[in-house]
């Protein structure tokens, strides 16, 4: 069965069910040991996804946009 038809029966399952399978899901998934090497590119595409080119924010503008955003949404 392709993972495009499990995916429509999945649809198909009533909530509880659906529940199930994921537990189930999980619990297989819990069996299998990851390589180092597979945990490692698959950190590596994360931080590609943190990229910036921006520099990070100084605390002072952190507590900043914090004071904004409290006073948006408090305030307003």
């Amino acid at each position: 069965m392709l993972l495009q038809e499990v995916k429509e029966q999945v649809f198909k399952l009533p909530p509880r069910d659906r529940l199930v399978l994921i537990i189930a899901i999980i619990e297989s998934l819990q069996d299998t040991n990851v390589s180092s090497s597979e945990r490692s590119s698959a950190i590596r595409r994360m931080r590609g996804l943190l990229k910036t080119d921006q520099r990070a924010p100084t605390d002072a503008e952190v507590a900043a946009m914090l004071e904004e955003r409290r006073v948006q949404k408090y305030l307003q």
